[in-house]
């Protein structure tokens, strides 16, 4: 690389719902992520919903980080900004020791991922009729970005 440090990009895995790599699409049906902004400081898309339904799954906030390849801290701090951004906890947490501790989801955290889900289903339904007619020009990397081009030819190289 000529004199220059190469950098390393970590590769962006697409996950389902569950939290497992998704399958590679057969048709050119488009997909869609959405955020729900509710305040300035308060949203909810779906990493904190993949992070809930890790919750749910794993019984353990280390657990589920763990599965979803997230730092701790990271999974921490968005448990922390939902439980505090909503009138009522999404997850409640018991601090380890002798006994264990544990997160356990809410009745609210339930119905969040549930409304979550269904309203993020309806949409990929409505994009995927709206945009029919739309085929994608150029092919896509699994992360989403367009398959970068050589380096030769390339404008100021």
């Amino acid at each position: 690389m000529s004199g220059r440090a190469q950098r390393y990009i970590r590769p962006y895995i697409t996950r389902s719902d569950r939290g497992t790599p998704m399958p590679a699409r057969t048709s050119p049906a488009p997909h869609v992520r959405i955020r729900v902004d509710f305040a300035p400081g308060c949203s909810v898309g779906p990493g904190k919903v993949s992070l809930l339904e890790a919750i749910e799954s794993e019984g353990s906030l280390t657990l589920a980080a763990r599965r979803l390849a997230m730092s701790y801290r990271r999974a921490w701090n968005l448990l922390d900004d939902l439980n505090q951004s909503f009138a009522a906890p999404m997850v409640e947490t018991a601090v380890g020791g002798k006994s264990g501790g544990g997160a356990r989801l809410t009745d609210s955290g339930r119905a969040l991922i549930r409304v979550f889900r269904d309203l993020e289903r309806g949409t990929e339904r409505l994009a995927a009729r709206r945009m029919k007619e739309f085929s994608p020009r150029r092919a896509r990397h699994a992360s989403g970005r367009a398959t970068p081009l050589s380096s030769r030819g390339r404008p100021g190289r």
